[in-house]
């Protein structure tokens, strides 16, 4: 403490010095919001399954809502807040796509996906100033997510915060407004978590001084969403509407090693006929129910039954060893271009029903900027050396007395197509995939909670017939009743609820997501425009300082 004389003599006391931080310390307390940051996305990864831990998505955004409240937008974006916690995130959650073509693909992707993270983190900086700023928060990271779906290459949606929800208690929500509305509801609960603490700690430092305002609506971030997800549970039914089908998932299995291209192919068609046939035999022994209809994965014949007879013939023999319809999916050339399709195979009349899938995965099916690539690297060219065309109408198989959707494997991780099949009359639906490239991987994982989010959203049994697993049968509940293990030939046959009546969700299509959007926009406006009134304010501040320096006398 300073102590000088006055006036009269006495001793004044000044305020304490402020003595600065040691330069280390400054540096480390620098350190922790990125650091922080990055956690927060490595436990909002832990989050998402295999794990059940879908809880931790709530202390990962209450901890990314920290490193960010009250800092500019130049920090959320130019200091990479938002970029590192896409990166905690992201890069565990996508290592499965470099288990085929290496590390490149993988980080490149993480990279660019990461960026709409860090662009959101900008925003949230941005609006954390506001009143009620949890709510415009939440709704941004769903604009970012509406965003992240669409572009580029038609998008990737893989990482929504609703697809690690499958266990969680906001699981409801999906059958409200579909994932747009679930991921907000776990989003806001989580930053307002932050603020419930923030305001806490605020509260014991003004001795026990609260805004009621801003307390208030901390613990309606909270509470709405529980509320909401507990209110909309009966919502949620696994009642037959339409009578039931007993429906059959082969999962045929496929060789590890040892073959060429061509002998690989035919080994996996062979295998999931000789699974249907042994399931025949179950039938007939009368150990296993009969079957209504059979669902066969993606590619379990990557060879053209239309242009190879040998093939055709192997789909037949399975056809009529079960006596009942089977979809096949099929690597199909028409015209001179790929399809990936699902072929409804009946017993009798042989293929009498085709379904090319719509969503192409980018990289895998197709190839974007090929000829920029192949300049590059040629070797890049050669893992997708044809690309596949889309297909443009939704597939609905009527299959014994059921309507069947089809939704092949890429595509559930897209609101519209799985909700199309809905609309389109499907009472159950079918989500045929091949992940045997992805070996043991967290991406079948991944996948299937995609698939129990959207039967509770479409109010749908959904079931998932894998090449090489994992196979499952799911309730419109959102509940898998029968899974197989990962590389087995296995079957499953279960009876199954058929529904037709269609969720709010459904009803309300993209709209949820559209109010969401328009949210973080008013949002967004509200901020950059209180922040431009508080520069204005402190300008004319400073003028007027200045003129009152100028205009007084010295004393």
């Amino acid at each position: 403490m300073t102590v000088t004389a006055t006036s009269t003599g006495e001793p004044e006391q000044l305020e304490p010095q402020v003595v600065p931080a040691p330069r280390g310390a400054r540096r480390i307390r620098r350190l922790v919001p990125p650091a922080a940051a990055a956690l927060a996305g490595v436990l909002l990864y832990v989050s998402f399954p295999p794990r059940t831990l879908w809880w931790l998505a709530l202390p990962a955004f209450a901890v990314f809502g920290w490193t960010l409240r009250d800092r500019t937008w130049k920090a959320g974006l130019g200091l990479g807040l938002g970029y590192l916690f896409g990166l905690g995130f992201l890069l565990p959650l996508l290592v499965w796509t470099g288990v085929e073509v290496g590390s490149g693909p993988w980080l490149a992707l993480v990279a660019v996906e990461a960026i709409y993270t860090a662009l959101v983190g900008a925003g949230v900086a941005l609006v954390s100033r506001l009143p009620a700023w949890p709510v415009w928060a939440a709704a941004l990271w769903i604009a970012g997510e509406a965003a992240r779906a669409r572009v580029p290459f038609g998008g990737f949606p893989w990482g929504k915060i609703a697809f690690g929800q499958a266990d969680g208690v906001f699981l409801p929500l999906a059958a409200v407004g579909g994932t747009p509305v679930l991921g907000f509801a776990v989003v806001l609960c989580g930053f307002g978590l932050y603020e419930i603490v923030r305001l806490a700690v605020d509260g014991r430092r003004t001795g026990g001084v609260l805004r009621r305002g801003a307390a208030l609506t901390a613990l309606l971030s909270v509470a709405v969403p529980v509320v909401g997800a507990v209110a909309a549970r009966p919502l949620v039914s696994d009642q037959a509407e339409n009578g039931t089908a007993t429906v059959a998932v082969v999962q045929g299995n496929v060789p590890r090693s040892g073959l060429e291209f061509n002998a690989q192919r035919r080994a996996v068609l062979d295998y999931h006929a000789r699974e249907t046939e042994r399931l025949a035999a179950k039938v007939k022994a009368g150990k296993a129910p009969r079957p209504d209809l059979v669902l066969w994965p993606e590619n379990s014949s990557d060879i053209d039954p239309f242009s190879n007879a040998d093939a055709a013939a192997v789909i037949e023999g399975a056809a009529k060893a079960i006596g009942v319809p089977i979809s096949v999916g099929a690597v199909v050339e028409r015209d001179g271009r790929l399809y990936n399709e699902q072929i409804l195979w009946d017993p009798d009349k042989g293929p009498v029903d085709t379904y090319d899938k719509r969503q192409v995965q980018p990289f895998g099916e197709y190839l974007p900027l090929r000829s920029l690539l192949g300049a590059i690297n040629k070797d890049w060219t050669s893992m997708v050396r044809q690309d596949f065309s889309r297909g443009h109408k939704p597939g609905v198989f009527t299959m014994a007395d059921a309507k069947v959707g089809l939704v092949t494997c890429y595509e559930a991780a897209f609101d519209w197509t799985v909700r199309s099949t809905v609309t389109d009359g499907a009472q159950l639906i079918s989500v045929p995939s091949n992940n045997a490239t992805f070996d043991r991987s967290e991406m079948t994982y991944q996948q299937l909670a995609m698939s129990r989010v959207r039967a509770v959203e479409h109010s749908r049994t959904v079931t998932v017939p894998v090449t090489s697993g994992v196979s499952a049968i799911i309730m419109p509940d959102g509940k898998i009743t029968q899974r197989t293990g990962m590389f087995v030939a296995d079957s499953l046959v279960q009876k199954v609820p058929l529904r037709s009546s269609e969720t709010l969700a459904t009803r309300l299509g993209t709209l949820p997501e559209l109010v969401l959007v328009l949210v973080a926009a008013c949002g967004l406006g509200w901020a950059v425009a209180s922040a431009a009134r508080g520069r204005r304010g402190r300008g004319a501040q400073d003028v007027r300082a200045d003129e009152r320096e100028v205009t007084e006398p010295a004393r």
